[in-house]
């Protein structure tokens, strides 16, 4: 561990939540919020560029699709039922705008949940290893 993380009794230093979340949300280092979280959509950077955090370790496996499909799903569905039963539009626009929809919404929320579930794993010191 670097000495970034101890205070100066030798004990880890307290890595509040809620912060570190809402960094993660947008895509920010959940240690500094300045560095970049990630590169290339989804990939998350091995350092922060602005205070040296190391996230190698951070792994969100599956979590932020399995989110991003629960809070689309729990978002558009009901939308879906309130169009078709107040206009009745054509099945085919129905598809259209729902399928755009859903599209839109899950390439908006997918590395912003990413980027949530790595800063809780680093607020909670959790490391995302596969193993022990």
């Amino acid at each position: 561990m670097t000495d970034q993380t101890f205070d100066t009794t030798g004990e880890h230093r307290a890595r509040p939540t809620w912060p570190a979340v809402a960094n993660g949300f947008r895509r920010k280092c959940p240690n500094c919020g300045k560095g970049a979280l990630l590169h290339s959509y989804l990939k998350v950077n091995d350092r922060c560029a602005e205070c040296g955090e190391d996230l190698s370790h951070q792994r969100a496996d599956d979590g932020p699709a399995y989110l991003t499909i629960l809070i689309v799903g729990h978002l558009m569905a009901p939308a879906l039922h309130v169009a078709f039963v107040q206009w009745r539009p054509e099945p085919l626009t129905l598809f259209a705008i729902f399928a755009t929809g859903c599209l839109a919404l899950s390439l908006f929320l997918l590395p912003r949940l990413k980027g949530v579930v790595v800063a809780y794993q680093w607020a909670r010191r959790m490391h995302g290893f596969g193993g022990i």
